[in-house]
């Protein structure tokens, strides 16, 4: 066993002592990661859910390379440029309701941190003292920084050890029934004063365990929150740009968010960028003569205008191709597939929500095992804890999803 000197690359999520070595990728195409030993892997997850339009897309390999010999990056602060301005126009238009401003991060976790930072200073800037802590849901994951871990499950999450050092927010069961319901509108009485918000993944609850529920949750939700007049964070992250079926989650459930969190698919998996995004009413309270009201927030390559090159880009895929078509067939193809597993003994459930495939274990299966099974099935999956899922690029071939499916239920199978 080699010692800790010999690593110079840390990885994430990993026990590097006991670990065994990562397969190195050098191309990627497709739905497809090439490895340095020769081998095709069918990518299922679309790296951590990213790759919408499939790897390599000409069209946003263009638009990059165009932007790259122009203008890479400039700062921010003081600045501006077009690709900016352009997605920010753009999102402000696709998104919900009056959701019309647009504050650029790099990454998904910062842009949580953001909309937390927007909801305490929402109240601060009104005048109200106290309103320091959100209303979340067991079973929710939001991030890896600070702010957003300590709005993941406390107790099933990765970042329980950490407890002790994070804000303490308000948990509470999402509302699937009248006694959930009841409880959530408990809650959120016993707390309103100390709260600045309620922060939701919609429809699904992707690293907590691709736990799914209705839209008549969601909007539940969002149907408490108001009446006890408390912003809506929404969470769509892993779940926005059509992984659900519609372009956001929040779209099924009727629901227009006060604030809605972006990143992942946004640059169709090609680079960094997140986005919050903020109704009017939000951004009103930090419209001010008083410099103190405004947001202090500003990462070094917030809207890089790369990234927000790769994102106009891939938001002209999403307007000429039919990724929401595509979708729904995924939809379809592994209802088809991965449902008929739930009658297995050792599987608890199956879950299919738009373009997310989930089997759920009795028990935890050996996880380094079934990862090098899989690879050896030329597929790259990524299970965790008792869960096996495919999110797979909306453009995958129909042989590389039945690949997929095949191998999810040859492993599910054996497993169970």
């Amino acid at each position: 066993m080699s010692a800790p000197g010999s690593h110079p690359l840390w990885r994430p999520y990993t026990q590097m002592k006991s670990a065994a070595p990562p397969l190195e990728a050098v191309a990627t195409h497709g739905s497809r990661i090439v490895l340095a030993d020769g081998r095709e892997l069918i990518d299922g997850i679309a790296s951590w859910w990213t790759a919408v339009h499939g790897y390599n897309h000409p069209h946003i390999a263009g638009v990059v390379a165009d932007q790259l010999g122009r203008m890479p990056h400039v700062m921010f602060g003081g600045l501006t440029h077009a690709p900016a301005e352009r997605l920010a126009r753009r999102l402000a238009a696709l998104s919900p309701g009056d959701l019309n401003h647009v504050f650029f991060t790099d990454s998904g976790s910062v842009a949580v941190e953001v909309a937390l930072k927007m909801a305490v200073q929402l109240w601060l800037n009104r005048g109200e003292t106290g309103r320091t802590r959100v209303l979340a849901f067991r079973g929710g994951y939001h991030g890896d920084t600070m702010g957003a871990m300590s709005a993941c499950d406390p107790e099933e999450g990765m970042h329980r050890r950490f407890g002790a050092y994070l804000p303490t927010q308000v948990f509470c069961e999402l509302p699937r029934d009248a006694e959930r319901t009841a409880a959530l509108d408990a809650a959120l009485a016993r707390h309103r004063h100390e709260l600045a918000a309620v922060i939701v993944e919609p429809l699904v609850q992707g690293a907590g365990g691709m736990l799914t529920h209705p839209p008549e949750v969601l909007a539940t939700v969002a149907r408490l929150a108001r009446r006890h007049g408390l912003p809506l964070i929404a969470d769509e992250i892993f779940t926005g740009f059509a992984r659900t079926g519609t372009l956001f989650a929040c779209e099924q459930a009727e629901v227009v968010p006060d604030i809605l969190c972006l990143s992942k698919a946004l640059t169709g998996g090609t680079m960094a960028l997140a986005a919050t995004v903020a109704t009017t009413e939000i951004f009103s309270a930090f419209w001010s003569d008083d410099a103190t009201a405004a947001l202090m927030h500003g990462p070094t390559f917030m809207a890089n205008p790369l990234a927000c090159a790769a994102a106009n880009a891939s938001l002209d895929l999403f307007e000429t191709e039919p990724r929401l078509n595509q979708a729904r067939a995924i939809a379809a193809r592994l209802e088809e597939g991965l449902r008929p597993l739930a009658r297995l003994p050792g599987v608890r459930d199956v879950r299919v929500l738009g373009a997310v495939g989930a089997v759920q274990f009795a028990s935890p299966p050996d996880l380094a095992a079934l990862k090098e099974r899989l690879v050896a099935r030329g597929v790259w999956v990524r299970p965790f804890g008792d869960i096996l899922y495919l999110t797979p690029a909306l453009t995958i071939a129909q042989a590389d999803l039945d690949q997929l499916i095949a191998a999810v239920a040859a492993e599910t199978e054996g497993i169970a």
